[in-house]
């Protein structure tokens, strides 16, 4: 890593009173004010349109006044263009990572009363914004307690947003539809979940979210009535520590306190937040010193989903069995491997008396297979439990944990899962946590986080018909923005909307080379496989799932739009890898090459079939010579897909 910071001229404006701030992007085309006189507030404009109007910044706590004005200054602002380069440990979207941003930082102070201190924090990057703040702790004995977070968000009245819509009490597995609605449809009572996109209009959009969320609850998106004319102000709400409602008490601390980054990406398509590296870049540096055990791959796993699977020897047998034939590194096994989960008496060290755990783990070993065990946060965390069991599945050679239905994301659960990942860290062990909240990049310091859920994924295609096409190519465009979403893609099962019905074993409402794209667009370094060996082993597109790689040199968007469809490029060495997909409606596309270098490529390519509107499960594989520069024009079904190798010759 390395990290180059040069002090450049501030940019200040008196005028009376008024302290206005002013920070650019080191492209210039973002532009970030603040104002530190009255009222604590910013802004921000791109390409000289104002994208965030005159919105509202500081606190209110349980027991003292509110801190959102009546500040000065204790430093002298002066910003900084900083430089970070890193080689992350595991490789989502790029090989090497290069950010670059001017940042400023305000040590403030009360005028008046008891002159509590808040520090802010403010970056601008040519992707968008990001700042946070840091509160003291009080000069009397006890917590300070934080009741409102008045970070705000005024965006102009006509924009839309794709909102997943949550309620209190804030405890939930963030599996939703991100749908698209008017912002002036949202209001005091919404809950919104982050990553939320925000079109302002077809050359404007926004994309908040946040990044290194530690000792602090997670935030949602709320509406006030507070708003300029022609503006709508979006609040932020967090998440109530346990026992309190969406009034009490959101956080307790003694000393100093950073709140996690609240991050606005900008740009004129939301696509380009596919390629964004901000939300990583605003964690710290890797913790662990030697993390070249932590290895990404595809995951057999024994899950319910893909049929009547019972926790029995012979099954776990043939999903190891099933990704050594695919060639790929993991095998899941999931609940009641222990007996009865969440129960008083569950015990994560010892297997169901009808499992052999040695004699297993000698069957995954010889056929180079590793295993992930699942586990019931209440059984890991019963008497810290999950110590002595991380301890024991490193001698066992356990590959890492899944563990499953937290559903929260206040601020004790958020310090419980950096718990659980510190621990897993000494123990070598990889985490993917179920029932999760979203990520905020902490798999820049701790990469053993591989990936995890937070979002409405293909096992819902088991009890529900909610896991449709237009979902499917809204998410690349909505959570993927976050990081690493475990979707539990590969149902191999695939029927037209009109012929999908709820049963066992689970159908998929897109066609075969939907299902295969979703490989490629993604992110998850850990791709966990959803489907039933003996409906994919020597199935058309298997062949694929030999071939795909996790993780990524380079990752290139290269058209579309959320809910209607999505093209992404991606490179895993000398390749190139293109997936994409389609919602409902048929479509062709053509795809520049302007990614590849000169020259000319083999492209081998899975295409949906002539007839696969009808028939989804049919696809057509060929071998063509295509010359870089050059495009190449697909044709997708309803609901369809396509996916291709590029190796240069």
């Amino acid at each position: 890593m390395r990290i180059l910071a040069i002090t450049v001229l501030l940019c200040i404006s008196f005028g009376g009173y008024t302290q206005t701030f002013t920070l650019q992007s080191p492209d210039g085309q973002i532009t970030l004010e603040v104002n530190l006189s009255g009222e604590l507030s910013y802004n921000v404009s791109y390409k000289g349109n104002q994208v965030i109007n005159t919105s509202p910044l500081g606190f209110e706590f349980r027991g003292e006044p509110a801190m959102c004005s009546g500040f000065t200054l204790l430093n002298t602002p002066g910003f900084v263009l900083q430089r970070d380069s890193w080689e992350p440990v595991i490789k989502n979207k790029h090989a090497r990572i290069d950010m670059q941003w001017n940042e400023i930082h305000f040590d403030l102070i009360e005028k008046e009363g008891e002159k509590r201190r808040m520090d802010l924090f403010f970056r601008a990057y040519n992707e968008g914004v990001a700042f946070r703040y840091r509160l003291y702790g009080s000069k009397t004995i006890g917590n300070r307690s934080i009741s409102r977070e008045v970070t705000g968000f005024s965006v102009p009245s006509h924009s839309q947003a794709w909102v997943a819509e949550y309620k209190p009490p804030y405890t939930s597995s963030q599996e939703s539809e991100f749908n698209k609605r008017s912002v002036t449809g949202l209001t005091a009572q919404t809950v919104a979940g982050l990553p939320l996109l925000v079109e302002v209009d077809k050359q404007n959009y926004l994309a908040i979210t946040e990044a290194n969320i530690d000792d602090y609850p997670g935030f949602y998106i709320g509406r006030t009535t507070d708003a300029a004319e022609g503006q709508v102000l979006l609040t932020t709400k967090l998440s109530p520590l346990p026992g309190e409602n969406e009034e009490g008490i959101k956080a307790r601390f003694s000393d100093k306190i950073y709140t996690p980054w609240r991050v606005v990406m900008i740009g004129d398509n939301p696509g380009r937040f596919i390629e964004s590296e901000i939300v990583q870049s605003l964690n710290p540096p890797c913790a662990i010193e030697n993390p070249s055990w932590i290895q990404p791959g595809i995951c057999a796993w024994d899950h319910w989903w893909s049929g009547e699977v019972k926790m029995e020897m012979p099954v776990i047998k043939e999903y190891i069995d099933f990704a050594a034939t695919q060639g790929w590194p993991y095998m899941l096994i999931d609940w009641q491997w222990y007996g009865p989960f969440n129960r008083p008496e569950a015990d994560i060290t010892q297997p169901a008396p009808q499992l052999d755990m040695p004699e297993i783990l000698a069957y995954a070993r010889a056929r180079n297979v590793r295993i992930w065990l699942w586990l019931y946060n209440t059984d890991a965390n019963r008497n810290n439990a999950f110590e002595e069991a991380f301890a024991l599945y490193q001698q066992w050679g356990i590959a890492g944990v899944k563990i499953d239905f937290m559903d929260r994301d206040d601020q004790e659960m958020v310090n419980w899962y950096r718990k659980i990942i510190k621990k897993a860290a000494q123990h070598k062990l990889m985490v993917n946590f179920h029932g999760a909240y979203k990520p905020d990049g902490i798999e820049r310091t701790y990469p053993n986080m591989i990936t995890r859920e937070g979002l409405l994924g293909e096992e819902y295609s088991k009890f529900s018909d909610r896991i449709i096409p237009a979902h499917n190519v809204t998410l690349p465009f909505t959570r993927m923005l976050a990081g690493p979403m475990d979707y539990t893609p590969g149902g191999f099962l695939n029927v037209t909307p009109g012929q999908f019905k709820q049963q066992s074993p689970t159908l998929i409402m897109n066609t075969r080379c939907a299902e295969l794209s979703k490989f490629v667009i993604y992110e998850s370094p850990l791709t966990v496989f959803c489907d039933h060996p003996k409906h994919v082993l020597g199935q058309p597109g298997s062949d694929f799932l030999r071939i795909v790689p996790t993780t990524w040199d380079d990752t290139r968007f290269v058209d579309g739009y959320p809910g209607e469809f999505i093209v992404l490029a991606k490179r895993s060495g000398k390749a190139w890898f293109l997936g994409a997909m389609n919602n409902d409606a048929m479509r062709t596309v053509t795809i520049p090459t302007g990614f590849l270098s000169a020259g000319k490529y083999e492209l081998e390519y899975w295409e949906d079939a002539k007839d696969a509107a009808k028939n989804p499960a049919k696809l057509r594989k060929k071998r063509m010579v295509v010359q870089a520069g050059k495009p190449i024009k697909i044709q997708m079904a309803s609901g369809g897909g396509y996916v291709a190798v590029l190796k240069p010759l």
